[in-house]
């Protein structure tokens, strides 16, 4: 598997003894060149694993283009050291690329390399239209079907795993990738090469909820997030601003819901 490296780390004991070889297998993090028609955008850090979803994923994430239609050609190419991704775009879109290009090393997809103005990286998200209704137990279903969509994870212990569930909390697509953000471009990218649609159903995040992670939920035109860690101020806020429910620290005996301004969430027994 390329995502994935075999290794014989040594045991240490502490409170236990026993210092023998271990067999461990641990997730490939390498630097991904991406490129729109030739021009360098970024270099971000990931797993080289589905690359042409998390191509697709990651130019929906950043606005570059309206549809996955839009992109003429994905060519991932492995080179010394790392990957490089080459997508090509019509002429008209290469305007939006320039004014976002980015010229610095990014992790993971942090999503605010290169942004030196304030202004861009808050810039507004378009407001969450599409309407669900989402029941406890389907959160409750969809987390505890999770871990069947992760097999990196189970393999290594150090993947993010990103999943959109249906209505009932059955999972449709799965994405996994040692950066969280990563995983949710190749999830976006996958439910666009599947024709899977982002309204109809909701992400599930097996990560802490950065604004990053709101925004591109968002743009996918996703009106639900749950995420199995925390949020950060902003991510509440940035959720707010745009419509989107929101629900954070999620384990199968509870959940905390952080918004929910279109009433998404049928609680019943709730007033």
């Amino acid at each position: 598997m390329i995502g994935t490296m075999d290794t014989r780390p040594r045991r240490l004991g502490l409170a236990e003894a026993g210092d023998d070889r271990l067999d461990r297998t641990v997730p490939v993090e390498a630097p991904v060149a991406i490129e729109y028609n030739g021009l360098g955008y970024a270099v971000m850090m990931a797993t080289p694993e589905n690359l042409e979803d998390y191509a697709r994923g990651f130019t929906l994430s950043e606005g570059l283009v309206a549809s996955v239609t839009e992109i003429e050609a994905i060519d991932p190419h492995e080179l010394p050291g790392g990957w490089i991704l080459r997508i090509a775009l019509p002429h008209q879109s290469m305007e939006r690329v320039i004014a976002r290009a980015r010229t610095r090393v990014s992790e993971s997809s942090c999503g605010l390399c290169g942004m030196d103005n304030i202004a861009e990286v808050l810039r507004p998200l378009p407001p969450v239209s599409a309407q669900l209704t989402v029941t406890r137990d389907a959160i409750a279903a969809a987390l505890d079907g999770l871990s069947a969509h992760q097999p990196m994870g189970r393999e290594t212990g150090a993947m993010h795993a990103a999943a959109f569930c249906a209505s009932d909390g059955s999972i449709l697509a799965a994405a996994e990738d040692v950066g969280r953000h990563n995983a949710l471009d190749k999830l976006i990218g996958a439910m666009a090469r599947q024709g899977l649609h982002a309204g109809e159903g909701f992400m599930l995040l097996s990560a802490r909820c950065s604004f990053e992670l709101v925004e591109k939920t968002v743009r996918a035109g996703c009106p639900l997030l749950v995420t199995i860690s925390a949020p950060t101020s902003l991510a509440v806020e940035r959720a707010a601003q745009s419509g989107l429910a929101l629900v954070a620290l999620a384990r199968r005996d509870s959940a905390l819901i952080f918004g929910d301004p279109h009433g998404i969430l049928a609680l019943e027994g709730d007033a």
